[in-house]
């Protein structure tokens, strides 16, 4: 006989807050490949040029993309924002389109904003 109540354990079909069983750990061993981590490989960059009025924004898109952008010397010129996109020239790729020959050949390319 016992004085205290908790000493005893409920029959099994009197238990109702019964946990479900955990999940047991992935081994070491097991690694998620690079591809799963960062997501799908892409060959696009994007960048955008943000500043102060008058800091050299527009000349610099100018000279990035090789456009004519109007660049005058006052506030606001260019107020709705240019887009473009011009290739990454990239000596090493060329060497592996070369040395591989794939069926199609997409070079990295620059989104500037």
């Amino acid at each position: 006989f016992s004085l205290f109540a908790h000493d005893h354990a409920p029959p099994p079909s009197q238990k109702t807050n019964k946990m479900p069983p955990k999940k047991k750990d992935a081994d070491a061993g097991d690694e998620v490949p690079l591809s799963a981590r960062f997501g799908r490989v892409k060959n696009t960059l994007k960048m955008g040029l943000v500043g102060l009025p008058n800091v050299g924004k527009s000349s610099l898109f100018n000279l990035l993309t090789k456009q004519s952008v109007a660049a005058e010397n006052y506030p606001f010129c260019t107020i709705d924002p240019s887009e473009a996109k011009c290739p990454v020239p990239d000596q090493r790729f060329q060497y592996l389109v070369d040395l591989w020959k794939p069926p199609s050949v997409v070079p990295a390319c620059l989104s500037v904003w």
